[in-house]
């Protein structure tokens, strides 16, 4: 059963799908999960229809929602992905959570996937509602701003953005990017030959994972934030949740191997897993079968025995 339902942000909506167990009794109390999407991603995709409807069938709770500014969320301009936006997300959802009667307060964790992965890990060590953290194949979403996304030149990207930004503040016609191809051939052709690149343009840009409001965009001005933003600062001190963390071990140019490996070694958690999933990549993760069943064999059990 899922239900659609909007929360409360700063001055806007976040739309978000709200799932629930096969047998779900609205008069008990139920372990609840906020699944959060990737970078330019919504709730339609893995978060949703993968990750999220496999915990609703293992008896959980769980909540969907779109990024502030993104999918059917509200806020303007549209395709804003600033973290600290992202990360005060999980607040608001842990607010609108905790006026359910059968949500347990003191049983939500959270899983997050790619950039939701990162998001995820940032925002449990300052949100202690939070009580269990899962990250798919997460990415450091300011690391990656630094070096691939700012082609490591990233005093270079903040002087372009800065001169956008002011462009736009004139009049100028706001400059949002796509962050992929249109197509995997499109893409050879233009000399791409990284597999995150590729596997995110075959899964993006075709039938296996495109919808509507999974844009895969991003507003180019409003992008400086996320070049000073560093998703596991403080890690050693302030994420003390128990955490799981699922990498894929064919790594590719985003970075989630290598992520995987730096916040598990940082992480204060006194309980805490590193799962490497032989012979797969980031974007396997996100709905090929064989995978993600991997993934839910360690995820599952992990939420139930720490929420």
């Amino acid at each position: 059963m899922k239900k659609s339902v909007k929360f409360k942000a700063l001055y806007w909506d976040i739309a978000a799908d709200l799932l629930f167990p096969p047998d779900f009794d609205e008069n008990k109390k139920y372990p609840t999960i906020i699944s959060t999407h990737p970078i330019g991603s919504c709730k339609e995709q893995t978060s949703g229809n993968v990750y999220g409807q496999a915990l609703a069938d293992a008896g959980f709770v769980v909540l969907v929602p779109d990024a502030s500014f993104q999918g059917e969320s509200g806020g303007e301009p549209r395709f804003i992905e600033d973290p600290s936006f992202r990360v005060e997300d999980y607040s608001y959802a842990c607010d609108y959570l905790v006026t359910l009667p059968f949500v347990d307060e003191n049983r939500i964790g959270v899983l997050g996937i790619c950039g939701g992965g990162g998001y995820s890990i940032s925002a449990a060590k300052s949100e202690r509602r939070l009580k269990a953290v899962v990250s798919i194949t997460g990415v450091n979403f300011g690391r990656l701003c630094r070096e691939g996304f700012a082609g490591y030149d990233p005093i270079g990207t903040l002087e372009a953005i800065a001169k956008q930004r002011t462009a736009e503040a004139r009049g100028a016609q706001l400059r949002v990017d796509g962050l992929l191809p249109s197509s995997v051939e499109e893409g050879k052709r233009g000399g791409i030959t990284d597999i995150d690149v590729l596997e995110a343009t075959d899964y993006y840009k075709t039938s296996r994972g495109a919808q509507p409001h999974g844009s895969t965009s991003a507003l180019f001005s409003h992008r400086a934030a996320a070049v000073d933003w560093d998703a596991f600062s403080n890690a050693e001190t302030l994420l003390t949740q128990p955490l799981l963390i699922v990498i894929g071990d064919k790594p590719g140019g985003f970075g989630a191997y290598r992520d995987g490996q730096e916040i598990y070694g940082r992480a204060a958690s006194k309980k805490k897993e590193l799962v490497v999933v032989e012979g797969w990549s980031h974007y396997d993760l996100y709905d090929k079968p064989e995978p993600v069943q991997q993934a839910l064999k360690r995820v599952v059990p992990f939420f139930q025995e720490n929420l």
